[in-house]
């Protein structure tokens, strides 16, 4: 192991993750009224915003519970249940390939609507769209490596190396020699990750943790267009 490989797959992982905790309990402590999506729907409603948040958000879900299941979940554990290698494999590369592109294209979609309509653009930030850019640079390394390396059978296995190598960071028994002699995709998608990590505290996306359970039982709220000329009417 060299002083680089501990550096990206040791004290990097630990630091990101660190600053993850606790930078969420600071902005919790500090900054409740800013924990929110900071929705722009009010701004601008549009085709856009309507299917790029619908692919964007379902294809996140998809996405996080397809790596519980190859990263979390030892190996030995699907045999024991009947799923068999073919199984799995086929599951990975069409439901994590479909998962991917909904994730691309809607974080596309969301990332044009906010370049190109000036209110929405204006009422954010520089750093939304950083934000998407890095989301972005995990979806698409992650997507390709699974369209292009796990799809055409490479011999590479990210379970095998990935899920010990990341579950060993999770018990605080690092093993940096898997990750090091992982193909560069991988290794770039497990670097911008643990990145987004990092700057996760401090922008729009700790809205994942509010839980939005009273929306279960609320009323839809219907929004209807005004109309002109009976709002001139009352006025008058």
């Amino acid at each position: 192991m060299t002083p680089v490989d501990f550096l990206l797959w040791v004290a990097y992982p630990y630091i990101t993750l660190t600053i993850f905790v606790v930078g969420h309990i600071y902005r919790y402590n500090h900054d409740q009224f800013g924990w929110s999506a900071q929705s722009s729907q009010f701004l601008k409603t549009d085709p856009l915003l309507k299917w790029g948040s619908i692919l964007f958000h379902y294809g996140v879900i998809l996405v996080f519970f397809g790596h519980v299941g190859g990263i979390l979940v030892p190996q030995g554990f699907y045999p024991m249940i009947g799923v068999t290698e073919e199984m799995y494999h086929f599951g990975a590369v069409w439901f994590g390939g479909a998962a991917g592109a909904a994730m691309v294209i809607g974080g596309a979609l969301l990332t044009i609507r906010r370049l190109r309509n000036k209110r929405v653009s204006t009422n954010g930030s520089r750093k939304d769209l950083w934000v998407l850019l890095l989301i972005g640079i995990v979806t698409v390394v992650g997507f390709t490596n699974t369209a292009w390396y796990t799809a055409t059978g490479g011999e590479f296995d990210y379970r095998d190396t990935i899920g010990p190598w990341f579950r060993g960071i999770l018990t605080f028994r690092p093993m940096p020699e898997m990750l090091a002699t992982a193909p560069w995709g991988f290794q770039a998608h497990v670097f911008a990750a643990f990145t987004l990590f990092a700057v996760w505290p401090f922008t729009r996306l700790v809205h994942v943790w509010s839980l939005p359970l009273e929306f279960i039982k609320r009323r839809y709220i219907i929004y209807r267009r005004a109309n002109p000329k009976q709002t001139n009417k009352k006025a008058q």
